[in-house]
């Protein structure tokens, strides 16, 4: 089962486009993908899902964890990283088999001109410790309100290509 992570909690935000964009992609390719928006996370999760408690509603959210083989993380640029509410998110999952020896494909995204390049790369560290594999085609999409057309899909000729091709490797990843 593939999810793919909008990992951030902002309502209506660029991250969640490029993640439907992402899973609509992997339709024409044959391939069924789930979304999973970090603004559903529980809003008390670092009082009710931290340390060895769980909440049912993120119970559910760690039965997706456990069901997924391959996630695809959709990152926004902040504050020169990732956000934290995706660190929250993997610090309240099990440890270590949420994401032991599972594959994952990584997209920065950012306003700015370099496509959270330290975000992508401060993630892969956190992936490669929790035994995370990640897909070493990563993609990083600069200036994220030029790429995106009116409906939400990535247009600029690079841009699509490139994906493309990060989803045809993580598909046989």
């Amino acid at each position: 089962m593939i999810t793919i992570i909008a990992a951030t909690n902002r309502p209506n935000s660029n991250t969640l486009k490029i993640a439907k964009y992402y899973q609509a992609q992997l339709k024409i390719k044959g391939q069924e993908a789930g979304i999973f928006s970090l603004e559903d996370l529980p809003a008390d999760i670092l009082n009710t899902d931290m340390f060895g408690k769980r909440s049912p509603a993120f119970q559910e959210i760690q039965n997706l964890i456990s069901e997924t083989d391959k996630f695809i993380f959709v990152m926004p640029e902040y504050n020169g990283s990732y956000p934290g509410v995706l660190k929250v998110m993997i610090d309240a999952a099990d440890f270590p088999g949420s994401f032991y020896d599972k594959k994952a494909a990584l997209v920065g995204l950012s306003s700015g001109k370099y496509g959270n390049i330290r975000g992508v790369d401060h993630f892969t560290g956190v992936c490669h410790y929790i035994h995370l594999n990640v897909l070493p085609l990563r993609i990083h999409i600069p200036n994220i309100k030029q790429e995106l057309d009116e409906n939400g899909n990535l247009f600029q000729e690079d841009t699509v290509k490139f994906t493309n091709e990060q989803i045809d490797k993580f598909i046989n990843f």
